[in-house]
């Protein structure tokens, strides 16, 4: 990513990122043949299918994101492993970013962010030594940065010092090869308050306060109007961008599967707020959002400025 492109996509007032891509690749109902016996991997699609991926994206553009999120949420060596897919890292986030950009097609005013998930281990829980987990994601960092991509998101983070790992690993893979490069990192709360592991935004966001990130936020577990008082907190408390990036609302679980109830012109409408009057200026769609969420969304969002918050010190 150039220098120029970098300081463009940090001075975008306000950014919409794209919605759910394993809910929306499920729901294509791809052949068995796609999967090359990988059924479960949606990481895997990128090298299988790449036009099954390409297509969702372009749903995405076409409903008006300006952001790509890379089909990688579980594209690290840990989580490969479980499908014998490990030595295929850095071929399988190659492939994800190209098929980004293959579906933005040089279109300007469009982005690719890095997707780096949690992974399956947490190391506060000691299913994984900090070490591994660092070079893991130092792995999967590298091959999303030297593909291309305008930015990276640590995302659904469960656990602080997996947190803390990941970035210290994201930060020195930029600081080599694209300094400057924005990460992004949005944190999973749960029903009960806290993440997995017990500590609350607040916590996050103490932790993080010496780190040079470019947002700090909240994404799935739930829709958005559980989100409100962490939201609350961060538009006060937090003096970088805050982003939002819900479910389709709680999902239930009916004759056996996961649904999401919310539509998209309450979910839009409810975005809407975080913007207009807490200050949220990355917003986007986590677990259950289609296209036409987005799309509702963007319609929502038409003109509408973030609010300039005010930050205790």
């Amino acid at each position: 990513m150039s220098q120029e492109k970098t300081l463009k996509f940090q001075d975008e007032p306000l950014l919409i990122l794209d919605g759910a891509c394993g809910s929306s690749l499920q729901q294509m109902n791809l052949p068995a043949e796609a999967w090359c016996g990988k059924e479960g991997c949606y990481e895997a699609l990128n090298i299988s299918a790449p036009e099954a991926v390409i297509a969702l994206h372009k749903q995405f553009i076409d409903a008006g994101a300006m952001v790509l999120e890379t089909n990688t949420f579980g594209a690290s060596r840990i989580v490969l492993a479980e499908y014998g897919l490990e030595d295929r890292v850095a071929e399988i986030n190659t492939a994800a970013v190209k098929n980004a950009r293959a579906a933005i097609d040089e279109r300007r005013g469009k982005y690719v962010i890095g997707s780096i998930g949690p992974t399956t281990k947490l190391p506060s829980l000691g299913h994984i030594p900090v070490d591994a987990l660092a070079q893991a994601v130092a792995e999967q960092a590298q091959a999303l940065v030297k593909a291309g991509v305008d930015a990276l998101i640590l995302e659904t983070c469960q656990d602080l010092l997996q947190i803390k790992t990941a970035l210290v690993a994201c930060l020195e893979v930029c600081d080599a090869l694209a300094p400057g490069l924005p990460i992004l990192v949005s944190v999973t709360i749960e029903q009960q308050g806290t993440m997995l592991v017990g500590s609350d935004v607040a916590a996050v966001a103490t932790a993080l306060a010496p780190y040079p990130i470019f947002s700090l936020g909240l994404n799935c577990a739930t829709g958005p109007d559980a989100m409100v008082p962490h939201i609350l907190y961060l538009s006060g408390n937090w003096e970088g961008r805050v982003s939002c990036v819900p479910n389709q609302g709680l999902p239930e679980v009916v004759d056996g599967k996961t649904i999401y109830p919310l539509t998209p012109e309450p979910f839009a409408t409810q975005m809407r707020r975080f913007v207009e009057t807490h200050g949220v200026s990355i917003v986007g769609g986590c677990c259950g959002t289609s296209p036409a969420h987005i799309a509702a969304l963007v319609t929502a969002l038409d003109g509408v400025v973030p609010m300039t918050r005010e930050v205790s010190r």
